[in-house]
């Protein structure tokens, strides 16, 4: 037996009303039943940030949080940053610096470094690292990211 429940919530900036069972979690109903397929499933349990999501500007793991959780917020996706000029240089900086190998981690770590960069304007190393480390890459490293994030924070500056 299903249980749906209709939540309405803004989503990139859009409202949006939709309907969920109780026991979906946002990962799910952002891939399954709105077709945004940038938000990754990477583990399922919130250990790796591949499907990291911003909730009323709080970062978060969407495959921990119930879909009915979103009702009444403000949910961005990497989809909801292709406008944002933060967003632009940060994705431009991954390039630039060779922190992209397969991609797959990179939405979640551009959703967590843009979190990052509006708590902290110009972060140090040692807060970039803090700042991404619930997020997982198991291709480029790590240095090439940090760096990638700290040059927009530096560019930001200038």
């Amino acid at each position: 037996m299903s249980l749906k429940h209709d939540i309405e919530f803004t989503l990139n900036g859009v409202k949006r009303r939709v309907s969920v069972d109780v026991t979906m979690n946002a990962l799910a109903m952002l891939r399954d039943v709105i077709g945004l397929t940038g938000t990754k499933y990477g583990c399922g349990e919130g250990e790796c940030g591949a499907c990291t999501i911003q909730v009323d500007g709080v970062s978060l793991n969407s495959c921990l949080m119930f879909a009915v959780d979103c009702d009444g917020r403000n949910v961005t996706t990497i989809e909801g940053l292709a406008n944002d000029s933060k967003a632009d240089a940060l994705r431009e900086s991954f390039v630039e610096h060779g922190a992209v190998q397969c991609g797959f981690c990179t939405p979640g770590m551009i959703m967590q470094a843009d979190h990052l960069l509006h708590k902290h304007e110009h972060p140090d190393e040692a807060c970039v690292k803090r700042g991404i480390e619930g997020n997982l890459c198991r291709c480029t490293g790590y240095k090439k990211i940090v760096d990638a994030i700290a040059s927009v924070s530096q560019e930001s500056s200038s």
